[in-house]
């Protein structure tokens, strides 16, 4: 319902009703001139977030479409009017690249289940869960700062979108264990904010439905059929 009111307020509304801090995070990553990946979740209104992220530069969310159709097409009216272009799934590869190359900002929802030939598995509230690799292969490809960044309400009846510094890790030099280690940092970020909130994470559904065939799997980096492009 946020949402569908949001599209019809003016500029100046939609910034009263949302702060955005750690800002400075994702100007610094953009001078670089490198692009920049935001880490995210389906926490809070993650939607909203948009807004705050397109007040420092272009943005792109990677996203599925929507099974229904005229609410995936009310659902791009609304990102398109944050200021967001959306990089649907099956063409992610060369369309992430090219946006971070222009120095974008690409954000990336890493929460859900992926199919097990498309996934890393990384450890999830103590349990082993299919995780998206691509955050960290578009890291290790680009060099792109990986910021993570959480929007939710406030009791003042507002949103804030709270940025962090970009992560650090320390690399291996082996590209399926920087994988691996990227990923387990980002997957470990989003599970302690939930752990603080969980009031806010929204869509945990079929969240540890894919599982590797062995314990031995875990950390094995799956090809995503878009890397090949």
């Amino acid at each position: 319902m946020d949402l569908i009111k949001f599209t019809t307020l003016s500029p100046q509304k939609r910034d009263a009703l949302l702060t955005v801090r750690g800002g400075e995070h994702l100007e610094d990553a953009l001078r670089k001139g490198k692009g920049a990946l935001i880490c995210a979740a389906h926490y809070g209104n993650w939607e909203m977030g948009i807004s705050g992220l397109a007040r420092f530069g272009k943005v792109d969310v990677i996203a599925r479409a929507l099974d229904n159709r005229y609410i995936e097409r009310e659902l791009l009216a609304f990102r398109a009017s944050s200021g967001a272009k959306i990089i649907y799934k099956n063409q992610a590869a060369r369309e992430t690249l090219r946006a971070l190359k222009n120095n974008r900002i690409v954000a990336i929802l890493i929460d859900q289940n992926v199919l097990p030939e498309q996934a890393i598995f990384v450890k999830f509230f103590g349990k082993t869960a299919a995780t998206t690799p691509a955050l960290a292969t578009f890291h290790l490809r680009t060099e792109a700062p990986i910021i993570p960044a959480f929007c939710y309400p406030t009791p003042a009846n507002t949103y804030h979108l709270q940025l962090y510094e970009p992560i650090q890790v320390t690399l291996s030099g082996n590209h399926e264990k920087d994988v691996a280690i990227i990923t387990q940092t980002c997957t470990t970020i989003i599970e302690d904010k939930i752990r603080h909130n969980p009031l806010y994470w929204l869509w945990f559904h079929d969240r540890w439905r894919s599982q590797p065939e062995s314990p031995v799997e875990t950390g094995k980096h799956y090809q995503n059929p878009g890397e090949r492009q």
